[in-house]
């Protein structure tokens, strides 16, 4: 339900969501080699200026499995820039951290850890990009989760059996139970969704009080029979799902008619392919959540650079290019270069 929420409170959770940041990407790159870095830093920002409870990243904050030290680095420089200080965390965990990070030596959530200051807790699920790999099944997001930065979540160790238990967090009367999955292979996941081996646990008391919100990083659009998820795979007691993987900003809920939930497709920050999607103009959100209602809100991202993409059919311009002109590249050429 989107009702207009009338102010903010005690009440009402503010989370920034955003997905697939892709930091490093062209790195190298004379031009575009900071834009990655600068964009995440707008995206932060935004968060700080908003006062907002958290941040929930989608999966691909890096690029690269293996990140650069350039890259490592600036991402450690940001958070700690624009999370930590003395702004109190206004909500709490209900669950059994140990259970939520199991997969760390140190499992519980950042900020309440006595030993760090953190003002913006951000929670991040990994993507396909950055995912667990080699013997010990590490990823660059646990680098940052060891040195208290963010919290990784959503992390399955098992290939027979997937539960996902949410993160639970009360602010005031209002109550999310957050779940998350990070990118696993799409046939494996398909398979285990069709063989009924994922199963998403709910919180043991009031259950139809809570706002469930599901962050996944998976195909969404179909690339083959198996080779996506079916939104109809999920389970229709969550509120909002959010999407990570699809570049394309899509960031307005859309209700899935069958399941009844709300989908939010945030897009990546950074054009990391040549393809129509990415064209669309990038956005994060602003999620207010109060009780069961809650409400998106797109912020429009001014650091991205422009993109734009258009197809050009020869056959439409006989006049211009003759295929028996020996000079036709250069003609062709010229062509192209006039329209950029």
């Amino acid at each position: 339900s989107f009702s207009v929420l009338l102010r903010d409170d005690e009440d009402t959770f503010k989370i920034l969501i955003a997905t697939d940041i892709h930091l490093g990407y062209l790195e190298k790159d004379p031009v575009r080699g900071n834009d990655t870095f600068v964009t995440f830093n707008e995206i932060l920002d935004h968060a700080q200026k908003n006062d907002v409870d958290f941040v929930l990243l989608g999966g691909d904050l890096f690029h690269d499995n293996k990140p650069s030290r350039k890259t490592v680095h600036s991402c450690l420089e940001s958070l700690r820039k624009y999370c930590m200080g003395d702004r109190p965390v206004q909500f709490e965990i209900l669950s059994d951290q140990a259970v939520n990070f199991h997969y760390s030596k140190f499992p519980w959530v950042n900020y309440q850890d006595e030993n760090l200051n953190i003002s913006i807790p951000v929670f991040s699920i990994h993507g396909n990009h950055d995912d667990p790999t080699g013997a010990d099944a590490l990823c660059a997001l646990d680098i940052l989760s060891c040195a208290g930065l963010l919290n990784h979540f959503g992390r399955s160790t098992s290939v027979e059996k997937i539960d996902i238990s949410p993160i639970l967090l009360r602010k005031g009367r209002t109550k999310i139970a957050l779940y998350g999955l990070g990118a696993i292979p799409d046939e494996r996941l398909y398979r285990m969704f069709v063989n009924k081996q994922v199963t998403m646990l709910r919180p043991k008391e009031d259950e139809d009080s809570w706002f469930n919100l599901f962050v996944i990083h998976q195909n969404r659009s179909k690339h083959g029979a198996t080779n996506y998820i079916p939104e109809q795979f999920l389970d229709d007691f969550i509120n909002l799902v959010v999407w990570g993987h699809e570049h394309e900003c899509k960031i307005a809920p859309f209700q899935n008619e069958q399941q009844r939930f709300y989908i939010s497709q945030p897009g990546s920050s950074v054009v990391t392919s040549l393809s129509p999607g990415e064209a669309v103009k990038k956005h994060i959100g602003l999620l207010h959540v109060k009780g069961k209602k809650m409400k998106m809100e797109k912020i429009a991202l001014e650091t991205v650079r422009a993109f734009h993409i258009e197809d050009i059919v020869l056959a439409d311009h006989p006049d211009l290019f003759n295929p028996d002109n020996p000079n036709i590249a250069q003609a062709i050429q010229a062509f192209c270069m006039e329209k950029v």
